[in-house]
């Protein structure tokens, strides 16, 4: 027959398992109280099964185990997935209303020529019937987000939210609106910074270090998206050093699941410290919402590109190699010895340039750059971005006679010669547009190899008649009529010859363009 106790371990245990689904720590303490031995080890171990706790109670607190102590501070130091009901239950909540205040809505507003006729703007009808079709002005306005990163007012966001843009306001979270002036904005990183015209403090989230995510960490996106009001969504690093998006010139994307969407670009990518990891900047979806797939720029460039606008730079430069990269294919690395394909291939040494005094030379693997790894050539043009102009790095390098260290100094591109550059005139095609032989400097800011040369278009103002015909930044101008255009002097003297008919060849991303022009 049943002894006096069994009743009582029964309605124990029934009380246990009521008490694991309404508290795990009221179950603990029942265990440790009970007076039956044998009953508490079996509770004991219900307990752990649940929650997959430690099979010993000492090893969890350290007790009677020698160095348990640092043991300990390391493992706090070490990233750990949640192991209980209360640490899952926690909630983000004091991390946004930390960080939240300092993400902004930043609102662009850009005067455009809206054509009242398929024909207006178009240089072969106007060249007969003169301009006859006026253009009609409207106001276009676009929605984004940005970051304060500095509490007098130094706010950034992605250049193509407020790029063109004749006005540009910034609205806080607490409802109040400010003028805002372009510091400096950058193309190639689809980066600006902006200063607020109003009294300060403001609200400011602090910088992270980006080299120190990893992926599986946990982030959360704050911003705009289609202008419902500030939205904060939670997600994980997907990936890093990520490259070949294809929304920029740009290839070291943090990727991330936290759901981006329209609006969402400027806005904060945050770690569980509150710190500023990353500006999103991206999504890669069908439908224009978010698939799970999103790209932010990683806070470590932010801040170098960030720190040259507060000093008053207008432009970003990153450090001159004097060298041009590819990748490394994976027959090169057969080739070579090497377990995978990674690195950056150099395929051209510049004389007495940085590089060359490292001693480095064309066939040599960057693999390494100040301890990092650098997995492709973008990834070196990001480190050496984020390290900027002045001192030195060290570089690992796999060379014709094994791996190697080199030195190299951090140094600014040479200046450009005022002669180099010039704005064309008269009646061609080109009239208008600023163009300028390739030079050292050129060819680091636009990543072009250092041994090309040629005339590239640097700029070309609104209503021009080079932007009627849709010649853009960057288009680096071959032939022209049969002539190969070798330097801005060339160019300029064969447009001012004038001609009854315009062949043109240009390259653009790498593609030939050919067209004829009467």
């Amino acid at each position: 027959m049943f002894s006096n106790r069994a009743p009582r371990r029964f309605a124990t245990v029934v009380l246990f398992a009521s008490l694991i689904i309404g508290s795990g720590g009221a179950a603990v303490v029942l265990a440790q109280d009970t007076s039956d031995n044998g009953l508490g080890d079996a509770l004991g171990q219900i307990f752990r099964d649940v929650l997959r706790g430690p099979a010993d109670p000492d090893q969890q607190s350290g007790a009677g185990n020698p160095g348990s102590g640092a043991e300990a501070t390391n493992a706090q130091a070490q990233r750990s997935a949640p192991r209980s009901r209360n640490e899952m239950m926690m909630s983000f909540s004091p991390l946004v209303k930390a960080t939240a205040p300092a993400v902004v809505n930043v609102y662009a507003d850009r005067l455009v020529q809206r054509r009242s006729s398929p024909f207006a703007g178009d240089p072969f009808f106007e060249q007969f019937f003169g301009q006859r079709m006026p253009n009609r002005t409207e106001r276009q306005s676009s929605l984004g987000s940005g970051v304060i990163i500095e509490s007098r007012g130094i706010v950034v966001t992605n250049n193509h939210v407020v790029e063109n843009a004749d006005d540009i306001r910034v609205a806080l979270a607490d409802g109040r609106e400010f003028e805002s002036r372009i510091l400096l904005k950058d193309e190639r990183f689809d980066l600006a910074i902006l200063a607020l015209e109003g009294d300060g403090p403001f609200p400011a989230i602090e910088f992270g270090n980006t080299d120190t995510i990893e992926v599986g960490d946990i982030v959360l996106a704050i911003g705009n998206p289609f202008g419902v009001g500030q939205t904060v969504t939670s997600g994980i690093v997907s990936a890093v050093a990520r490259n070949r998006v294809g929304v920029s010139d740009f290839g070291f994307f943090i990727q991330t699941d936290a759901a981006i969407n329209p609006g969402n670009s400027g806005g904060a990518l945050i770690d569980m410290n509150g710190r500023l990891i990353g500006i999103n900047t991206a999504i890669f979806s069908r439908s224009g919402g978010s698939n799970g797939i999103g790209f932010a720029i990683p806070a470590n460039l932010v801040r170098a590109v960030a720190a040259t606008a507060e000093s008053g730079g207008e432009v970003f430069e990153r450090p001159y190699m004097g060298a041009s990269f590819e990748a490394v294919t994976p027959d090169i690395a057969e080739a070579l010895g090497l377990e995978r394909a990674t690195g950056a291939l150099i395929t051209d040494v510049v004389e007495e340039g940085p590089a060359d005094r490292a001693g480095l030379r064309a066939g040599d693997i960057v693999v390494g750059f100040n301890n990092q790894p650098v997995e492709h050539p973008d990834a070196l043009g990001y480190r050496l971005a984020t390290a900027g102009v002045g001192g030195r790095a060290t570089l690992d390098v796999i060379s014709r006679n094994g791996r190697k260290r080199a030195t190299v100094w951090l140094e600014a591109p040479p200046q450009d010669d005022p002669r180099d550059r010039v704005v064309l005139k008269g009646r061609n095609p080109f009239s208008g547009a600023e163009v300028s032989n390739i030079t050292p400097r050129i060819a680091n800011r636009l990543r072009l190899p250092t041994s090309l040369r040629g005339v590239i278009v640097t700029d070309v103002p609104r209503g021009s008649f080079a932007a009627r015909y849709g010649f853009q930044p960057g288009d680096m101008i071959s032939i022209i009529n049969d002539v190969e255009i070798a330097d801005v002097s060339v160019l300029s003297a064969l447009l001012n010859e004038g001609a009854r008919f315009w062949r043109l060849e240009i390259i653009r991303n790498g593609r030939r363009i050919r067209q004829v022009i009467r």
